[in-house]
């Protein structure tokens, strides 16, 4: 055999043409079949929601007080989340991208241990620290701050699971800006927060958004630690499982179709917000 396959002495198997083609086709269509079945299993049960109660929900945003208070409760207290989410985690993600310290990473693994433990053990682990019988949870009632059975114990509840996603995103949102622009800005006259407010803000800021949507996101459809610390008022997400336990399948099925209709509104918000929106990375 001349040429290069020649002078290493290889040669395509018999009968297989380029060396594996048939069985490379083979794989591809395995996997886009093995890959659109698990899609229609995400989209399927999404889309039956939808069509069955999606009508009948939105007809229940005029007719239903509860779901509207439900709404209204759940929009407030996940916005205040996202406030104090942000307010918090934006220094704690600053300090992660840009410092390099003793312990960083076993503070990294306490910062996202929310997300690993289940939803309900952080509702009960929330309810004995804050609960009416705990020191802490004592001192707010004496101060006049109920936590449990509050909207504050929601927002609470709403901080603690998804503050976390809040703080990994603006990490990488800080992490993608060069230093040497904070650093001219320093050698310019700027004081390390002037530098941080004037260059490393307004470059990060596309990110730092996304990253609060998404933690308003997650708010909204939080239900396990919320359930334990405060069941009422209800937000959107108890308010659904009242019903359905309550009354059934045909009760809660508006509410759910509800609450699936406006999880487009992040999802939206987040296309928009996108780096390469409009840069042809779609075609």
């Amino acid at each position: 055999m001349t040429g290069a396959a020649g002078r290493i002495g290889w040669a395509p198997p018999p009968g297989r043409p380029g060396g594996g083609g048939e069985a490379h086709r083979a794989a591809s269509i395995i996997a886009g079949l093995c890959g659109s079945l698990f899609l229609l299993f995400l989209v399927a049960p999404i889309a039956r929601l939808v069509a069955t109660g999606g009508a009948a929900g939105v007809g229940k945003l005029v007719s239903d007080a509860e779901l509207r208070s439900a709404l209204w409760l759940t929009a407030v207290t996940a916005t205040t989340a996202m406030c104090v989410g942000a307010l918090g985690g934006t220094p704690l993600a600053y300090l992660l991208a840009r410092r390099d310290f003793r312990g960083r990473a076993v503070v990294a693994a306490v910062l996202d241990l929310p997300l690993l433990i289940p939803h309900p053990v952080a509702g009960i682990a929330l309810l004995l620290m804050l609960g009416r019988e705990s020191v802490v949870g004592g001192v707010l009632l004496r101060a006049g701050i109920r936590v449990a059975g509050s909207p504050v114990g929601i927002v609470c509840a709403m901080v603690f699971v998804s503050a976390p996603l809040f703080i990994s995103a603006a990490r990488e949102a800080f992490a993608r800006v060069d230093p040497r622009f904070e650093s001219v800005a320093r050698t310019l006259g700027d004081p390390a927060w002037r530098a941080f407010r004037r260059v490393t803000l307004p470059l990060s800021m596309r990110g730092l958004i996304a990253a609060a949507v998404v933690m308003w996101a997650r708010a909204v459809s939080e239900f396990g630690a919320i359930v334990i610390l405060t069941y009422n008022p209800k937000v959107a997400s108890v308010l659904s499982y009242d019903r359905f336990t309550s009354f059934g399948l045909t009760e809660a099925l508006p509410v759910a179709a509800v609450l699936t209709i406006l999880a487009l509104v992040p999802l939206i918000a987040l296309r928009a917000l996108r780096p390469d929106r409009g840069a042809g990375m779609d075609a």
